[in-house]
């Protein structure tokens, strides 16, 4: 059984609406799934103005928190992190800058990578946050599985890099049914790719 992690970082909750989504798509392709959050690293009195931020740290403070165990025992790991001008948010790279160990030793090459994101507009840098990750994966010695353009529902999203999520100034969470199409043919083609390389 393929065994995919789903290690995200949200904010205010819209990365971990996508997470949950990738995590059910990729069970139902038949995926042992690993969902792990990033711990936050702002101090809770920082964001206390921000109810969607504070609630969202509320629902995932005691969930457990992914490490570099989790990336080691995954045979294909699926990224998230929102847009922080043009480049993932602190806290993901913070995790990320935390796995030089493992990467010495080889123990995060040769695993499928793919990536998530989002913003508040349509050009808030998404497509950059993505690339980025893959720079990162690259050092990694990480196979990049993005979705291409490789079915139909990908010319509605528009996005051959991954999956990202407009939030708007409102700041939904709710997710639209072209980002959960993409969501879920991204995690099947991440079990599927995996799976033939196995």
């Amino acid at each position: 059984m393929t065994k995919v992690a789903i290690i995200y970082y949200s904010s205010t909750g819209h990365g971990t609406d996508m997470a949950e989504r990738l995590a059910k798509a990729a069970e139902e392709a038949g995926a042992e799934v690993r969902l792990r959050h990033i711990a936050e690293t702002v101090s809770p009195e920082t964001f206390a103005s921000n109810p969607a931020w504070s609630a969202n740290y509320e629902a995932t403070k005691d969930l457990p928190a992914a490490t570099g165990d989790d990336l080691v025992w995954a045979d294909a790991v699926i990224f998230g992190t929102p847009t922080r001008f043009s480049s993932p948010a602190s806290q993901f790279q913070a995790f990320i800058d935390a796995l030089g160990g493992l990467w010495a030793e080889g123990k995060l090459a040769n695993k499928v990578y793919a990536a998530f994101t989002s913003s508040q507009t349509a050009h808030g840098g998404q497509e950059t946050t993505l690339h980025k990750i893959y720079q990162m994966v690259m050092h990694f010695g990480g196979i990049i599985v993005t979705p291409g353009f490789t079915a139909p529902l990908k010319f509605v999203d528009g996005n051959p890099y991954g999956v990202s999520k407009v939030t708007g100034p409102e700041n939904k969470n709710e997710i639209d049914q072209a980002t959960v199409d993409a969501l879920d043919h991204m995690a099947k083609r991440v079990v599927e790719v995996t799976s033939k390389l196995a």
